[in-house]
């Protein structure tokens, strides 16, 4: 019995101080977490740290905006050089206009000196057929005053013959007139008459109907006369028909 109880109460010692060194290692750990819990900070500030590392991307988009801005300057670039581009465009065609206009106006001052030349033109020659025609009439005057021999003019009045050889003058020097205010009415408008007697043969004035020597004079020397020329307004409107000098 008493072995027993002896092992018994030693069963209840044993078990016992088992059971406290049981029970306080789960006491030492509560405590442990109650002290353990103010030393947490660490892990906080390694969540504090994961959230600022988490905060991190957000100066990637902080650079995104200076890439818009950078973005935003090449855009400003980019419009300003469109601008110049237009405005060289511009310039450039403001200059074409310019040298249109320019040739225009120039074309229109040419059309106009030419147009006032036509006019010009067209005034001093309007007469010209019937100069031409007219020209005839003067001619044949004049071959009437060179048919009547000079010496007939200078007859003296106690000849037989002196009435008749007054009639004669008079007629001569009626047509004489009559040659001289046509002459000069044609003059007037333009119309002139050429004698190139005596002068260096012409080939724009003259027309050589014959050649002959004359060792007298020099070559080239228009020494008959056998058709008058005209000139109207400075233009040749008939070339004299003349004999020319032909020394061999």
């Amino acid at each position: 019995m008493l072995r027993q109880a002896l092992s018994a109460s030693s069963r209840a010692l044993r078990s016992g101080p088992r059971q406290a060194i049981v029970s306080r290692p789960l006491a030492i750990p509560r405590r442990q977490c109650q002290t353990a819990i103010p030393w947490r900070p660490t892990p906080c500030e390694a969540v504090r740290w994961y959230s600022e590392a988490k905060e991190a991307p957000a100066e990637p988009a902080k650079n995104g905006k200076d890439g818009k801005e950078t973005s935003g300057g090449n855009g400003e670039t980019d419009a300003l050089a469109e601008l110049k581009k237009a405005l060289e465009a511009k310039d450039n065609e403001a200059k074409e206009w310019k040298d249109k206009c320019l040739r225009t106006v120039a074309d229109f001052r040419n059309l106009q000196d030419r147009t006032q030349r036509e006019v010009k033109t067209a005034r001093d020659f309007a007469i010209q057929k019937f100069a031409k025609d007219l020209v005839d009439s003067v001619d044949n005057l004049d071959r009437a005053l060179t048919t009547v021999p000079a010496d007939r003019l200078t007859a003296s009045a106690d000849q037989p013959s002196s009435a008749h050889l007054q009639d004669l003058v008079n007629l001569y020097e009626g047509i004489k007139m009559t040659e001289n205010i046509l002459v000069q009415t044609l003059a007037k408008h333009g119309l002139e008459r050429l004698d190139p007697h005596g002068d260096k043969f012409n080939p724009n004035e003259h027309e050589a109907t014959f050649m002959a020597p004359q060792p007298e004079k020099e070559n080239n020397t228009v020494f008959h006369v056998q058709q008058k020329g005209f000139k109207l307004n400075g233009r040749v409107l008939r070339a004299a028909k003349v004999g020319v000098v032909k020394n061999s």
